[in-house]
């Protein structure tokens, strides 16, 4: 069962155990045997790797494991016949890496079945096609170091280099001041759940979101602050995503959008609100949010805004003030296109 967090997999494993005991109190008699634990919390953070050996063998026990990236690749359990995702997924790769844990073969296994509570399924036949790369999509660097790992490289972008070790699966970590290999979930989950700390729901993360105060400190409460979460952007490869969908998507399974996606879904999100005000402004803030496509949350922010050629053409902050208070009305642009 692939879940958005470590303690989304924990409150899984846990709600699957107490329907378990439910289905075996009512059952009496005849509940047979008991597998204890039924299903158990399998992430890099609660240690469960460990657990994986028995997940394979097991006859009386672990039938289910809640877990978030750490099953995904390299681990082969034939004996997988549901999939879950509780996750929601935008790389089709990472999509069939998570399929193909039930594609093993074992003795009277003839098939297997997906449970989709977030639509992955629809990366089903999506081709594997590199992007063409931007200013902020990360790329890799050659060291130039013949004894180096071959999978071993740097990701940078935004201003930040991250040097993957191990094959891809780990992250130099430098919070403290001492870098140390963090595997790639972990680190993910790390930044999960300090956001979830800071933020404990989507609503409250998207409220301090859309304030440059409250959006700072709460990106400088992360580990290694805002550095932390553009790492995790350019090892997700979602360069062309803005840090809200990147955060919003470990910490509390938001269904990622790029940053020109969510541009174009402003002017029907907001239509109601958009067709309310004079055609002149409208168009104006359908300009400024146009923005957003291209430079992310800070774009919306920038104090020249008013003066780029788009939002001019659009007919400027004059029109805007012909329907009250044109920052007001931005930031309110702003929260519109953040919303579900």
């Amino acid at each position: 069962m692939f879940c958005v967090r470590d303690l989304h997999a924990e409150h899984v494993a846990t709600a699957m155990n107490n329907l378990y005991a439910a289905w075996r109190q009512a059952q009496g008699a005849n509940a047979g045997v008991r597998a204890d634990p039924y299903a158990f919390k399998c992430t890099a953070e609660s240690g469960g790797a460990a657990m994986i050996a028995d997940f394979k063998g097991a006859e009386h026990a672990y039938f289910i494991a809640s877990t978030v990236d750490l099953l995904s690749t390299g681990v082969d359990v034939p004996d997988v016949r549901n999939i879950v995702f509780f996750r929601y997924l935008s790389s089709p790769i990472a999509f069939y890496q998570m399929v193909g844990r039930g594609t093993r073969l074992a003795p009277e296994k003839l098939m297997f079945r997906v449970y989709d509570y977030t639509d992955a399924s629809r990366l089903f036949g999506a081709a594997f096609l590199a992007k063409a790369r931007s200013v902020t999509e990360p790329s890799p660097v050659d060291e130039g170091d013949d004894d180096e790992e071959p999978d071993a490289g740097l990701l940078q972008g935004d201003g930040v280099t991250v040097r993957i070790v191990g094959a891809g699966r780990y992250v130099l970590d430098s919070e403290g001041g001492v870098d140390r290999p963090v595997p790639i979930e972990e680190y993910r989950a790390r930044i999960a759940e300090r956001l979830a700390a800071e933020a404990p729901t989507l609503q409250d993360f998207r409220d301090r979101w859309v304030d440059p105060e409250a959006r700072r400190e709460l990106l400088a409460a992360l580990p290694e602050g805002q550095t932390g979460a553009i790492k995790l952007r350019l090892v997700q490869r979602m360069g062309d995503y803005d840090l809200f969908d990147v955060l919003g998507a470990a910490a509390y399974g938001l269904d990622p959008k790029s940053r020109r996606a969510r541009a174009e879904a402003f002017g029907y999100k907001a239509r109601d609100w958009l067709d309310s005000l004079p055609p002149a402004a409208s168009g104006v803030l359908r300009a400024v949010v146009g923005q957003f496509g291209g430079g992310g949350t800070e774009a919306l922010e920038n104090p020249t805004i008013f003066q780029l050629p788009a939002v001019i053409a659009a007919g400027g902050v004059a029109a805007l003030r012909s329907a009250g208070d044109p920052r007001g009305m931005v930031t309110d642009a702003k929260r519109r296109m953040f919303e579900p």
